[in-house]
């Protein structure tokens, strides 16, 4: 099937609803979900990255707003990733890789995810330490050079390694995490444009689903909720598609 038939999958649409409820609750956009899945559902590399950018900034906006309101937001935890990270998001979506190369890259991202939903790390510490500029201003980089490459807002790296480093809580860190999102993925759309590719007209279809598990996810994630077992079943369909992506 072609994507445009694929899309009507009422199966597909499911899941991405929960998909973006799951990553909105915890300040994502979801793009690493909304990759795995178009990759199991055996979409074509070329739409999946400008679709699941699309999809991310939408959810990710959604977050940032109910998070913000929440007023779990840090402009001084913000800028110094983002700063960096811009830039090089657009220069990552300049750039197109081979076919298996961007599944490589992209398995491996999904099981960065899987490890952040099971909380095999990025736990929240006691205590809270300054930013490190430098280290910021180099993260950021990384992590926006990637997600422009791939089509994705980096928010599954940058939030745990907020955590990891004790740069913030998980609230906090949820609301950097869904503007850090946002503003990689408009810029890694904007790389991709310029440099002649197209939005598929098809994906437009997908917004409205993941709109909807946008706010649900938004609302409750920024009040208080606990999705474990959602979360590992989320985490065992990415493992899928981790496992499809290495094999093929």
């Amino acid at each position: 099937m072609v994507a445009g038939e694929l899309i009507q999958s009422p199966f597909l649409l499911l899941l991405l609803l929960i998909v973006a409820f799951l990553y909105a609750s915890v300040g994502h956009g979801g793009a690493s979900g909304y990759l795995a899945l178009m990759s199991l559902f055996a979409f074509p590399v070329a739409f999946m990255k400008p679709t699941a950018l699309v999809l991310n900034i939408v959810v990710s906006a959604i977050s940032f707003f109910f998070y913000y309101r929440e007023k779990k937001f840090d402009w001084k935890l913000f800028y110094p990733f983002t700063i960096t990270s811009i830039p090089f998001s657009f220069l990552g979506g300049i750039i197109t890789i081979e076919t298996h190369l961007y599944k490589i890259i992209l398995a491996t991202v999904l099981l960065f995810a899987v490890a952040r939903l099971v909380g095999l790390f990025g736990k929240q510490k006691g205590e809270f330490k300054p930013i490190n500029l430098p280290l910021a201003l180099f993260i950021g980089a990384v992590i926006g050079f990637l997600s422009g490459l791939i089509g994705i807002g980096g928010g599954i790296i940058l939030s745990p390694v907020l955590l990891l480093l004790g740069w913030a809580d998980i609230k906090k860190s949820a609301a950097v995490s869904a503007l850090f999102i946002l503003v990689n993925s408009v810029s890694g759309l904007f790389g991709f444009i310029s440099k002649g590719g197209t939005l598929p007209i098809s994906s437009v279809s997908l917004i409205t689903v993941v709109v909807i598990g946008g706010i649900l996810g938004g609302y409750f994630g920024s009040k208080k909720m606990n999705t474990v077992v959602l979360q590992n079943v989320l985490a065992l369909v990415l493992l899928i598609a981790v496992f499809k992506l290495y094999t093929t």
